[in-house]
């Protein structure tokens, strides 16, 4: 599956951003999807993950009622909502997919390129 992610920008802390992943290649609803985030000069780590019906979502907790993952399955796009931004959510966000049935947090198997989100105080 092919994925590439949109919607990365500049925003000021409090602001809100919404990134978009789409997927090609093959059948969208039979895989998990996620967002992973890479700081400079850090790993790259978890945000948010969530089925393949969107019904199970789980969050890292740093942006736990913050962030919201959703997918559209007629659309092959996965979602992330990014509310009350801060300096500290400034990353590379990647979205990224997994042929299974439950979504990890770890190993997944397709990744988008990434989009740069800033967010400046």
């Amino acid at each position: 599956v092919q994925l590439q992610a949109s919607g990365g920008g500049l925003v000021q802390a409090g602001g809100s951003l919404r990134l978009s992943c789409a997927a090609s290649g093959r059948t969208f609803s039979n895989y998990v999807m996620g967002w992973f985030r890479q700081a400079p000069g850090k790993e790259r780590e978890f945000v948010a993950v969530l089925s393949r019906s969107g019904d199970l979502t789980f969050y890292a907790d740093s942006v736990k009622g913050r962030f919201t993952i959703s997918r559209d399955n007629a659309k092959n796009t996965v979602y992330l909502q990014m509310n009350s931004l801060k300096p500290e959510d400034t990353a590379v966000y990647y979205c990224a997919a997994k042929f299974n049935l439950m979504p990890p947090r770890e190993n997944y198997d397709y990744w988008g390129q990434g989009t740069l989100v800033t967010v400046s105080s």
